[in-house]
C-alpha cells in the first residue's frame, strides 16, 4: 500500500484556501456526525434507492463532506492534502471549487447508477478526491510524490512518480469494483464512486486549468 504524503516537485505559490476550507468543513461535519449519531448519518448521507426514486437530492452534496469513522476521514484528508493544493494552484480557487464539487457529484451518481436499489448509506469525500487525483495524473504525471510504502512488515518512505502511484491506485479501484457488489451492499467501499470520480477528473482537468497559473507553476 502506498500513502502519498506530498508533491516534492513543486510548491504552490498561493495559499490553498479552498483545500484548507474543504478539510475544515470535513472536520466540522465529522464532529456533527459524532454528536448526531446514526440519525445524522441517515439524514444527510446518500441512499441510492432514495435518489433513484427522486428524493433527498441535497444529500448528493452533504454526503461528500461526511465520513464513516476516524480512519476514513484521516485517510481521505491525507490523500487530499497530497494532491489538492497543487491542483488548486493549477486551476485557481473558484475553478477548483467547482471542479471538486462536480467531481464528488459525478462520483456519487456513478455509484448510484451501479447500485440504484441499495438502501445502504453512501458517504465520504473519496469520489471528489479521486477526481483531484485524476486531474493530477493529467496535469503533473512526472511529479515526484513522497510516499509511505507499507508492504506487510516493510515500512519505508520513498519517492514515486505521480503516474505510477496514481495509476496503480486507479487500477486497484477498477479491478476491486468487479467483486465489490456484495461488500457495498453491506456497507463496504464504494469503488464505483472512486472510478467515476477519477475518470471525471482525468477527462475534464484541462477544461478547468488556468493557463496563467500553470505557466507560473512551471
Amino acid at each position: 500500500m502506498g500513502i502519498p504524503l506530498r508533491d516534492i516537485s513543486r510548491h504552490p505559490a498561493h495559499r490553498p484556501v479552498v483545500s484548507i476550507s474543504i478539510i475544515a468543513i470535513n472536520a466540522v461535519v465529522f464532529l456533527l456526525e459524532l454528536a448526531g449519531g446514526d440519525a445524522f448519518v441517515q439524514r444527510w448521507s446518500v441512499i441510492p434507492a432514495d435518489i433513484a426514486a427522486g428524493h433527498h437530492w441535497i444529500t448528493l452534496l452533504t454526503a461528500m463532506f461526511m465520513h464513516g469513522g476516524w480512519m476514513h476521514i484521516i485517510g481521505n484528508m491525507i490523500f487530499f492534502w497530497a494532491f489538492g493544493p497543487v491542483i488548486e494552484e493549477a486551476m485557481g480557487p473558484f475553478r477548483y471549487l467547482v471542479f471538486y464539487l462536480l467531481g464528488g457529484l459525478v462520483a456519487s451518481l456513478a455509484q448510484i447508477a451501479a447500485m440504484s436499489s441499495s438502501s445502504v448509506p453512501n458517504l465520504g469525500a473519496s469520489g471528489a478526491i479521486a477526481a483531484v487525483m485524476g486531474a493530477f495524473l493529467i496535469t503533473y504525471p512526472r511529479d515526484q510524490i513522497r510516499t509511505l510504502l507499507i508492504i506487510g512488515w516493510f515500512i519505508r518512505v520513498t519517492v514515486l512518480p505521480a503516474a505510477l502511484l496514481i495509476g496503480l491506485w486507479f487500477l486497484i479501484q477498477l479491478f476491486s469494483q468487479v467483486g465489490s457488489v456484495a461488500d457495498v451492499q453491506s456497507g463496504g467501499v464504494a469503488y464505483m464512486a472512486h472510478v467515476g470520480g477519477f475518470i471525471f477528473g482525468a477527462v475534464t482537468a484541462r477544461l478547468f486549468e488556468n493557463p496563467r497559473r500553470l505557466a507560473e507553476a512551471e
